[in-house]
């Protein structure tokens, strides 16, 4: 039976139980989440602002910092096209072995991203270690499901009559998909590259062994982030982690925004 009574002219009134969930909730979420992350943000500013911002921003940060987002954004890109293609191939098209690939592109969610750091080197060699191209490379294998499974369940959803029609009126397949097929996976494209580019961001596992990390050269931020702390710097360690954490949280506020803001669109349309 419902917790929740509703009266005509009032708002519904929550039960015991509601807000026994509600608070349980609310104490994993901060035991979890909101108070690990609050001491990380305590320790970056225990000296205060500017040496948080010195620490944060040296020239070695910032050049990892900015390799790191200029990565995460390629990565992103490369994801949203091939991530799309796979998820359409998975859907539309019928080949031997199919239901094998569809397992395996879940396998980053399972696998240590170390793994990934570790296939690389094992595949490639000495070929890419160490370099620009590795670091591509695993990110691009960490973050490859996020557009996948975010475009694959909205193409199952897709009308074909509508592809059909316009096929009977002449449109080419291009147009079509360009016309009629885009605009529906749009919103799940733009999802799913958003969340690959915050895990991009803030992704480890997979680069620390490939990346060689090299100041000025090949190092994220992460990486710098774990040398800070195997230097004993904590709290630089910490600045780097909260300048991360902003990042992606402000990609993940804003995807938020942006999807009630299109759902609200669509209703009113």
């Amino acid at each position: 039976m419902s917790t929740v009574s509703i009266t005509p002219g009032r708002r519904p009134r929550v039960g015991r139980a509601d807000a026994l969930a509600a608070g349980t909730t609310l104490l994993f979420v901060s035991l979890v989440v909101i108070i690990p992350l609050a001491a990380v943000a305590t320790k970056s500013f225990s000296d205060g602002f500017g040496p948080f911002w010195e620490s944060a921003f040296t020239r070695q940060a910032r050049s990892a910092l900015i390799f790191t987002l200029w990565s995460s954004l390629a990565v992103t890109a490369i994801g949203a096209a091939f991530g799309t293609l796979t998820a359409w191939v998975l859907v539309r098209d019928h080949f031997p072995g199919k239901a094998i690939v569809n397992v395996l592109i879940d396998l980053p969610f399972a696998l240590p991203t170390i793994v990934a750091g570790l296939t690389l080197l094992a595949l490639y060699g000495d070929a890419i270690a160490y370099t620009k191209w590795a670091v591509l490379l695993a990110l691009l294998f960490v973050t490859l499901p996020f557009v996948v499974r975010s475009v694959q369940p909205v193409l199952l959803e897709i009308d074909t009559e509508m592809e059909e029609a316009a096929a009977s009126l002449g449109a080419s397949r291009a147009t079509t998909f360009r016309r009629i097929i885009l605009p529906n996976l749009a919103p799940a494209i733009i999802s799913g590259s958003a969340l690959a580019f915050a895990r991009a961001v803030g992704e480890f596992g997979s680069v620390v062994l490939v990346s060689g990390n090299v100041p000025f050269d090949t190092q994220v931020s992460s990486v710098y982030a774990f040398k800070q702390l195997e230097s004993d710097n904590v709290r630089g360690a910490a600045a780097v982690a909260v300048v991360l954490m902003v990042i992606s949280l402000a990609i993940l506020i804003g995807l938020r925004v942006w999807e009630r803001r299109h759902t609200i669109s669509e209703r009113t349309a």
